[in-house]
């Protein structure tokens, strides 16, 4: 027997027992991953179902929104048509007055002028006549 210590056993010792403590504290390090993937999928599973809840309401107004969209789109061409009618109404209505203007206003001179000759003899008549100074 050898009285001498060995120290190839010693490390093989050694480096059993390191290699097992790195596989614990791996091992204890996915455990903990485990737990916390777990609890990730719990909670993703909660948004699932909240997002599965407002799918339909959101869908609904979304109809609902394009519905009103198209309603108003309508009205707009509608509008638009009402618009169209109304200017060839009041270009309609523009001619009539530029015609009436064009055909009355001759008119109103001839009678502005005709009563003014009226005037002018009727002064004469009244007062004289002026060449020869002598009242009627």
């Amino acid at each position: 027997m050898s009285t001498g210590f060995d120290w190839s056993a010693f490390l093989d010792v050694a480096g059993g027992v390191g290699a097992f403590l790195a596989g614990l504290g791996l091992f204890i390090a996915m455990a903990a991953l485990a737990r916390t993937l777990r609890r990730l999928d719990k909670t993703l599973d909660g948004v699932d179902e909240q997002i599965a809840a407002l799918g339909k309401p959101v869908s609904e107004t979304l109809t609902h929104v394009g519905g009103i969209a198209d309603t108003a789109d309508r009205t707009l061409a509608r509008l638009s048509g009402v618009v169209g009618a109304l200017e060839q109404i009041a270009a309609s209505l523009s001619s009539t007055a530029k015609l009436t203007h064009d055909a009355l206003s001759p008119a109103i001179v001839n009678v502005g002028a005709t009563i003014g000759g009226i005037s002018a003899g009727l002064r004469r008549l009244i007062r004289g006549d002026k060449e020869t100074g002598e009242n009627a």
